[in-house]
């Protein structure tokens, strides 16, 4: 008589993982038990484990408020995912998603930075301590801003950022905060009120406070301003399906937000290296955390691409209507968008993986580096406890990248300047 083999569940039990009505549990044949620590894993009823790139780290626990499934995601240590689906997405340190919870691919959630219940997210970033309520739709975003739990910014209940235009598009990724110095750890917190919205792409400024039911339709560029008021009053106009009639705008946010993005992906390069770089579940979740990084870069590369590519059935819309004559300068944009698009595709990866900083990215790693080996100390302590003149120094490297992207990218549609 041969003897049954034990399940995926049993091999879990076996090596220490805490599994409540296993009966209930499900982990996929794909997925690779020694990717699961044993160390303190608490998984509830209901939940199910799939994809060989799934990683659980050491105190995580999923299922607590509902079911889990968890589809190739790395969760790292004592992670809470309360209840939902997840999938393609990465979990730092302490970060938590509420029951009802739909987290989609390209999602990134730093340290101590979560939502309530009933939150939607896709290709979004969440810089440490950032605070989600509940009932929210937040995709193609990144926000950063705050220095603890307890002085975090925050998007109210019940928010929405419109990121799908009239016209089918979807070049609309909103920059709450941005890079250079949002990862120093060290800015005023944002505020963006609860049934309120945000209508892609904007750039928003650290320190911002929108009121509660305030549709945010402008860039608020500028640090520490308060927003309020009920948004565009209603009115009729008419709708022409395929016809831009401003690109500019919507062109230039989209460099600045893949710009802080290649900005991200040389700090996960040099600086959370250091610290994730540890152990087996380090290196995984830094890793991780770089793909969903490439991620955003390619889906917002694809997404601005595929706006150039309407442009010119924009152009023989305008001509067709009465009066069409588009402005010289309008025309001028859309033409040369459209011409430069792989060119500008070709920008982005070039940018994504060459060095950049020089003199001031070595100045602050070499400050990082003394200070962590002094002080033994977390990514969020270490980098907190920098002096101003090294953050300062670190945000300078980390906005070289930025601007160089930006001006190469705009250097090639004449037509923007001025």
């Amino acid at each position: 008589m041969t003897t049954r083999q034990p399940t995926k569940v049993n091999l879990l039990i076996e090596r220490g993982v805490r599994i409540l009505a296993p009966e209930t549990v499900e982990i996929g044949e794909d997925v690779n038990p020694e990717r699961i620590s044993p160390d303190r894993v608490t998984i509830y009823p209901g939940c199910r484990i799939y994809g060989d790139d799934t990683l659980v780290a050491a105190g995580a626990v999923l299922g607590f408020e509902g079911p889990a499934t968890v589809v190739n995601c790395q969760v790292g240590p004592e992670v809470q995912l309360k209840g939902g689906f997840f999938q393609g997405a990465s979990f730092l340190a302490r970060s938590s998603m509420g029951s009802g919870a739909h987290v989609r691919e390209g999602c990134l959630l730093e340290e101590q930075a979560g939502g309530a219940h009933s939150v939607g997210l896709k290709q979004t970033i969440l810089f440490p301590f950032v605070t989600l309520g509940s009932l929210i739709n937040f995709c193609d975003c990144l926000m950063a801003g705050g220095t603890s739990r307890k002085d975090h910014s925050e998007v109210g209940s019940s928010y929405i950022h419109f990121n799908f235009t009239p016209n089918g598009d979807k070049a609309t990724a909103s920059l709450i905060g941005d890079v250079p110095r949002g990862v120093m750890l060290n800015q005023p917190p944002i505020f963006l009120g609860g049934q309120g919205g945000i209508v892609g792409p904007l750039r928003v400024g650290f320190g911002v406070v929108v009121g509660a039911g305030t549709i945010l339709r402008k860039d608020v560029p500028e640090d520490g301003k308060l927003i309020l008021g009920a948004g565009t009053a209603a009115r009729k106009v008419d709708h022409c399906p395929g016809l831009y009639r401003a690109v500019r705008r919507r062109t230039e946010n989209n460099f600045h937000y893949i710009a802080n993005l290649i900005a991200l992906r040389h700090w996960y390069r040099e600086v959370r290296s250091l610290f994730l770089g540890g152990d087996f579940f380090g290196k995984e979740l830094h890793r991780g955390a770089i793909a969903k990084i490439d991620s955003g870069i390619a889906e917002r590369v694809k997404r601005l691409t595929a706006l150039a590519e309407k442009l010119p059935r924009s152009l023989e819309i305008c001509e067709r209507q009465p009066g069409g004559e588009e402005a010289s300068r309008l025309r001028e944009q859309k033409q040369e968008l459209h011409r430069a698009r792989h060119q500008l595709e070709d920008i982005f990866l070039r940018a994504r993986e060459q060095e950049a900083g020089g003199e001031a990215r070595d100045r602050f790693l070499a400050a990082v580096e003394r200070r962590r080996k002094a002080t033994g100390g977390s990514y969020i302590e270490v980098i907190q406890a920098l002096s101003p003149e090294n953050s300062a120094e670190g945000t300078r490297w980390l906005q070289e990248v930025v601007e160089a992207v930006t001006a190469e990218c705009l250097a090639v549609i004449p037509s923007f300047r001025g």
